[in-house]
């Protein structure tokens, strides 16, 4: 299904992004060394209900993961890159670490996802990072009536490809509206001028994610938590964006301060 919203649910839209980006930004400036995975959950399930929005990942439960998901937000560590299940660790100097939130507010959803070091940042990644920031502002760069879902893909494709990344077609960006995942797929890459036309009130999560040295994936013990297969540092940057006739509206921005 491809959803294609009306000006009010694209108001809607607006204040869940809104809401995604705050929190996203508000659970970044609190971790520190020491922090705890499941203390993240729990601010962002307290920060969640105090916005009056709704988790779409607590009942989440696709073929891809054992049962459903049961927590509120996904905190991947250094070579876990999507879907990473909170558990009991404390973060250490150093840790890379990926957040991705989803959630509904008045029956529409939003989605974004923000890679970071803990403590001190060595060069390599935040190279990683810096990579996957700069393959998602190419593709909203190219996000336009009339474009096509191919440009986008080809976009990020140049992007990690010029950096000698490998890219892996098996997860990528979606559609989104009244449901966390939609068609349009969204590949990290893919060829220019192909696939599904972009349209005034499509909603897209955009999603370039890299693993350092390899394209292929592992599943962790706890079903849901996806690792690079040869351990390698991981980075993962994601904004929904609705089409408007002027081009692409980034909806999960950080709040300006």
């Amino acid at each position: 299904m491809i959803e294609i919203l009306t000006d009010s649910e694209l108001q809607k839209a607006r204040a869940a992004g809104r809401i995604v980006g705050t929190i996203l930004d508000t659970v970044r400036r609190r971790c520190q060394v020491g922090t705890n995975l499941l203390e993240i959950n729990q601010w962002v399930r307290e920060l969640i209900e105090q916005a009056g929005a709704v988790s779409c990942y607590v009942d989440y439960a696709p073929a891809f993961g054992r049962g459903p998901f049961g927590h509120y937000i996904c905190t991947a560590v250094n070579d876990a890159v999507l879907h990473g299940k909170p558990r009991d660790y404390d973060l250490v100097d150093g840790d890379l670490l990926t957040l991705d939130l989803a959630l509904l507010k008045d029956g529409i959803a939003a989605d974004a996802a923000i890679s970071f070091v803990v403590g001190t940042a060595s060069k390599d990644d935040m190279a990683l990072i810096e990579t996957t920031e700069r393959a998602l502002a190419a593709a909203i760069a190219v996000a336009k009536p009339g474009a096509r879902i191919g440009d986008l893909s080809h976009a990020i494709e140049q992007v990690l490809s010029a950096e000698g990344y490998k890219i892996n077609l098996e997860f990528g960006g979606h559609g989104i509206g009244s449901t966390m995942h939609q068609e349009p797929h969204v590949p990290n890459a893919g060829r220019a001028g192909r696939g599904y036309e972009l349209r005034p009130g499509l909603l897209l999560a955009v999603e370039p994610w890299v693993m350092a040295d390899t394209d292929r994936l592992i599943v962790d013990e706890d079903g849901w938590t996806l690792r690079s297969a040869t351990g390698s540092r991981t980075a993962h940057s994601e904004h929904t964006i609705a089409i408007t006739p002027e081009g692409a509206e980034i909806l999960t921005l950080p709040p300006q301060i």
